[in-house]
């Protein structure tokens, strides 16, 4: 017993017990091919949050090991992913200057607070939280986020020193210096964009056109973007462009992860704190998205509650070994999954090569030029703007396009932290609006059945001298006043009425604000001689009215069915 708790805090011990030859295989290789993949990545994203490219490969390394170790997915692999090093840029460029060490420890330290905000957010089981935001919202900020990245990285692209934080910003900072447009830099920038574009779409139909099977192909085709690192470094290194103005990555310290410390200084601590949580909201549901994705195609169970901790203890150890913020990646994850990755140690396999290249391949991207990471970047980032949310938003839901839409233009107008505030303000009041205005349909009888059908939408047979309702939510503080004036407004249209019954089919809640609503209702339904009625409430919900005086009050009845209401209610006396 005390194993099997044990193991469900450290899934490790669950996996690890049956770990084998076979198994060990499928990660290794898994492993082998993220971490090519993985290279150039963690360079890239290291410059999207204005850190230096070491930064990117340390918080790969110790993070993805924890993440093994108390994480629920055999296939998410957790760095640095693009939105969350956009969100951490924003974040600590308000705070110190980029290039700066205090830059570098305030993302050590935004790192470890958005680690033990997840952590405490998974022992207290608070996973339920990240369904405030919306998809529609979640979706608009995303797509914004890549746009933004996109153009944030045009800068590298033209080797001209533009800056900004919003669209509006960083266009006008690119008009205003295209006249420092470097040339070589573009061109070279430029060619690595679209071979990588093709990369994606092309190279695995080249490669099978040329012989090699599906499997080899795809592999090599995951490997593309070594490909234009190691071709432009040697163009520049051979060239000597880096004297015509190619900006290159330089000297990259050739160690493992050093051991840091996140600052304790109160000032930083309180200036981080909404964004350390914003980044743990945002990196925990781009991470649970996809690992349960993956784990479904397996038929493999993912706890969100677990999974808070172990991104949690994933961010502490990238904040303790020189890294910043990190979550679960959804292109790295999808070709470690589709490389055959069976455990997660496949990802302990992966942060050792990265080691390796940590400790022994530095000193070969020492003329990387920044163009190409941009280009790596522009690229991975595209494939997340998805306009089309609007078209489908708009013919489903004028809400969810209001969302959606405002979501995407305060992101792009007003930078990441507003848009994304924005978007868990408008999902919550999303939500607030759609069930303070339940739906209700008075009903009727289908003839010839037992069954009760919305009388504007079915032939129905109803009585004169009582009107039935069917309230289609559950009700709650927002939306009881609105049961309240909805029935009142009906009834005095029809003085023939004389009793009322509420059918509680769809009911799953009443909260206290909603029963002294009820109460109110029962109250003036009396002094106006008509009676009030329930029927078909669920026994959770009729377990807590009993709790109440309510039912001792109700000047009706509770009915088992809304056919036995109809039946009795039918044959009553109308004098």
């Amino acid at each position: 017993m005390k194993s099997s708790r044990l193991s469900r805090f450290v899934p490790i011990l669950a996996w690890g017990r049956s770990y084998d030859r076979q198994l060990l295989s499928a990660d290794l290789l898994a492993a082998l091919i993220v971490t090519i993949m993985l290279i150039p990545q963690s360079l890239a994203y290291a410059l999207l949050a204005g850190l230096p490219p070491e930064m990117g490969l340390y918080a790969s390394i110790l993070p993805i090991v924890l993440y093994a170790i108390f994480g629920t997915s055999r296939a998410l692999a957790v760095g640095p992913v693009a939105v969350v090093s956009l969100m951490t840029a924003a974040a600590v460029g308000q705070v110190a200057e980029a290039g700066t060490a205090g830059y570098a420890i305030a993302a050590i330290t935004l790192a470890g607070m958005s680690g033990l905000i997840l952590v405490l957010m998974g022992v207290f089981r608070l996973g339920f939280l990240a369904n405030f935001l919306s998809h529609p919202v979640i979706a608009g900020f995303i797509t914004a986020s890549g746009v933004l990245i996109a153009t944030s990285q045009l800068k590298h692209l033209l080797g001209v020193a533009a800056h900004g934080h919003t669209l509006p910003e960083m266009l006008l900072s690119l008009v205003a210096h295209l006249d420092e447009v470097n040339w070589i830099t573009f061109a070279l920038g430029g060619a690595a964009t679209l071979f990588l574009f093709w990369v994606r779409k092309g190279m695995k139909p080249f490669l099978m056109r040329l012989g090699a099977g599906a499997t080899l192909a795809g592999n090599l085709t995951k490997a593309g973007p070594v490909l234009a690192v190691v071709v432009t470094t040697a163009l520049v290194a051979g060239l000597g462009l880096q004297a015509q103005g190619v900006k290159i990555v330089g000297d990259v310290p050739q160690s493992l992860p050093p051991f840091t410390l996140p600052s304790l200084n109160i000032t930083l601590l309180r200036d981080l704190l909404m964004p350390a949580i914003l980044i743990s909201v945002i990196g925990f549901v781009e991470s649970i998205s996809v690992a349960q994705t993956l784990a479904a195609k397996k038929r493999q169970r993912i706890d969100p509650d677990q999974e808070l901790i172990g991104l949690g203890a994933a961010n502490l150890g990238a904040s303790f070994t020189g890294g910043f913020p990190v979550t679960g990646g959804f292109s790295r994850s999808v070709v470690n999954f589709d490389a055959g990755a069976e455990t997660s140690a496949a990802g302990a396999f992966t942060a050792v090569g990265l080691a390796i290249a940590a400790l022994f391949l530095t000193p070969l991207i020492f003329f990387l030029p920044k163009a190409t990471l941009a280009a790596t970047i522009i690229v991975a980032v595209l494939s997340l703007v998805d306009f089309s949310i609007l078209k489908t938003s708009w013919a489903y839901s004028r809400a969810d396009f209001t969302a959606v839409a405002a979501t995407i233009l305060l992101t792009l107008g007003m930078g990441v932290e507003v848009g994304v505030s924005a978007g868990v303000i408008l999902s919550i009041a999303l939500f607030l609006y759609k069930t303070s205005r339940p739906h209700i349909a008075e009903i009727g009888l289908v003839k010839g059945t037992e069954h009760f059908r919305n009388i504007l939408r079915h032939e129905v047979e109803t009585h004169p001298h009582f009107l039935a309702i069917r309230i289609d939510g559950s009700l709650y503080f927002a939306n009881a006043r609105f049961l309240e004036d909805y029935l009142f407004a009906r009834l005095v249209k029809d003085d023939a009425i004389r009793d009322v019954v509420i059918n509680g089919i769809a009911i799953n809640e009443i909260d206290f604000s909603a029963l002294e609503s009820l109460e109110a209702i029962n109250t003036r339904l009396k002094d106006m001689g008509i009676r009030l009625h329930l029927s078909e409430m669920k026994g959770p919900v009729t377990d807590r009215l009993k709790r109440s005086h309510f039912l001792d009050d109700l000047t009706g009845q509770l009915f088992l069915t809304h056919y036995q209401a109809h039946c009795h209610l039918r044959n009553l006396p109308t004098s």
